[in-house]
């Protein structure tokens, strides 16, 4: 008698797919639904002009990117960006007040990503309305009078709203990336770069160099074809100092050191500090301590010193996205409250008159 042992026969069982995809407008579609119109083009181009002369050092006025840690609901992102460009004439002396309009939202692990990709804040990720309302959006504020300023963290997103930026940063973790400083370097406006995380310099100073030059590269067209992309290159490009682990760089000291890197790099020395993130410890209450060691700083000739970074929305502090949200309250980073906002830029504006 044989033995037969018994052996598991193999199974065919079909593998999920990993990924799926559903086809987005073209950058040129949703410009051409949602149209930036003459006269806003001239002053989108205006408000570049405005903010190349500060950074260039040929305006003394100080260059302010202040709002919303990130937009996630149009009615209190409007009544924001009202007061912000109420108060702009009264202090713009002294201070070139552009409004953040973050619509992308950098993430250390998982978490909602910002308006472009959650807009009903759901998780349904309906990217197709994000871009829509983004884009609305931006338009809305611009039609205050407003400059607008964003930070580009997908590369595919930036044909949707770059022709209505007058400002946009490359966080400290994309600033090493070599499709960010191409990005930029096809870009025709200002755009600062951050330090690295760990609070240096070199990777800034690269990403800076890099972007100055022409590239050829990888990307996609204005109808949605990749498409092999040719950039001229972009010297306004400048640093932004942000902090690290090992706490802030925006003292006299981590300036001068800044200052020291961008010239031996043969690089213009035009800085900014973000007053929030490392800087002020994540805690948004710290955020004038920052400021006015900026313009201690300036007024005592520290002229590379040329503009600022806030995170401000109507009320302070943050909250978690869940449950009934509080109108006008971060969801991401916290933020300072309007009323201290605005009696902080009065004052800065004060101080800097003498």
């Amino acid at each position: 008698m044989t033995t037969v042992s018994a052996c598991p026969q193999s199974v065919s069982r079909p593998v999920p797919a990993r990924r799926s995809a559903e086809p987005l407008p073209s950058p040129a579609v949703l410009r051409q639904r949602l149209p930036l119109d003459e006269s806003l083009s001239e002053k989108v181009h205006a408000d570049r002009a405005a903010i190349r002369a500060v950074l260039d050092g040929q305006d003394d006025r100080l260059l302010v990117v202040v709002g919303p840690c990130s937009l996630h609901e149009a009615d209190s992102a409007l009544e924001y960006a009202a007061r912000l460009a109420e108060l702009a004439p009264q202090v713009d002396d002294q201070l070139l007040l552009v409004m953040r309009a973050y619509v992308e939202k950098p993430r250390t692990t998982v978490g909602w990503k910002g308006l472009v990709y959650d807009p009903h804040l759901d998780g349904s990720g309906d990217m197709a309305e994000g871009l829509r309302v983004s884009r609305r959006l931006m338009l809305q504020m611009l039609e205050l009078g407003l400059p607008l300023a964003t930070e580009l963290l997908q590369p595919m997103a930036a044909g949707y709203f770059d022709d209505l930026l007058g400002w946009a940063a490359i966080g400290a973790r994309t600033s090493e990336s070599q499709i960010h400083r191409e990005l930029v370097s096809g870009l025709g406006l200002p755009v600062g770069f951050k330090n690295g995380t760990d609070g240096s310099f070199g990777i800034a100073c690269d990403a800076m160099r890099s972007a100055a030059h022409g590239h050829r590269h990888f990307g996609m067209d204005e109808l949605g074809h990749p498409a092999l992309v040719e950039t001229r290159g972009n010297a306004d490009t400048h640093l932004v100092l942000r902090g690290g682990h090992a706490g802030p760089n925006h003292d006299p000291a981590s300036v001068a050191a800044a200052r020291a890197a961008l010239h031996k790099q043969g690089l213009a020395a035009r800085i900014m500090v973000d007053c929030s993130h490392a800087n002020s410890g994540k805690d948004p209450h710290r955020q004038p301590e920052v400021l006015a060691s900026v313009l201690d700083q300036r007024l005592a000739g520290e002229a590379s010193l040329r503009g600022v970074m806030l995170e401000s929305y109507l009320f302070d502090g943050s909250q978690p996205l869940s449950g009934k949200l509080q109108y006008g309250v971060s969801i991401t980073d916290g933020c300072l409250g309007w009323a201290s906002t605005e009696r902080l830029l009065r004052e800065a504006a004060d101080r800097l008159r003498g």
